[in-house]
């Protein structure tokens, strides 16, 4: 809805902030998505970390973003994150710990991870 532009992404952005040369940070990243792609496509579960962000799970029609409780942690501080978790409870379903095996946030157990 609404006029909304994409903005194209910028390579050499990514390729400065990942210390490789931009023909390397193009590469990953068409080929990451090149392959999120297939297997999104074949029906395949996958989960993709996001470092020092959280996890996102992709199993079929459903889309779910588990947030590194430390990263919330970072962002709002201890005290505002155990106030909020206290007030809505439901927000401890949208966090994880990195110590939690991935396959773990799956109902299936079976997704294929991107690093």
């Amino acid at each position: 809805p609404g006029n909304k532009e994409l903005e194209p992404l910028k390579y050499s952005k990514v390729a400065s902030a990942a210390y490789v040369s931009r023909r390397k940070a193009e590469s990953c990243i068409q080929g990451t998505t090149s392959l999120l792609s297939y297997c999104l496509g074949k029906g395949e579960n996958v989960a993709l970390i996001l470092k020092d962000v959280g996890v996102l799970l992709i199993e079929g029609k459903k889309v779910e973003m588990k947030f590194y409780y430390d990263f919330l942690e970072r962002l709002s501080g201890r005290e505002n994150l155990e106030k909020a978790v206290f007030k809505v409870p439901q927000l401890l379903d949208m966090m994880t710990s990195r110590l939690v095996p991935v396959a773990s946030l799956s109902s299936s157990g079976r997704v294929i991870i991107f690093p």
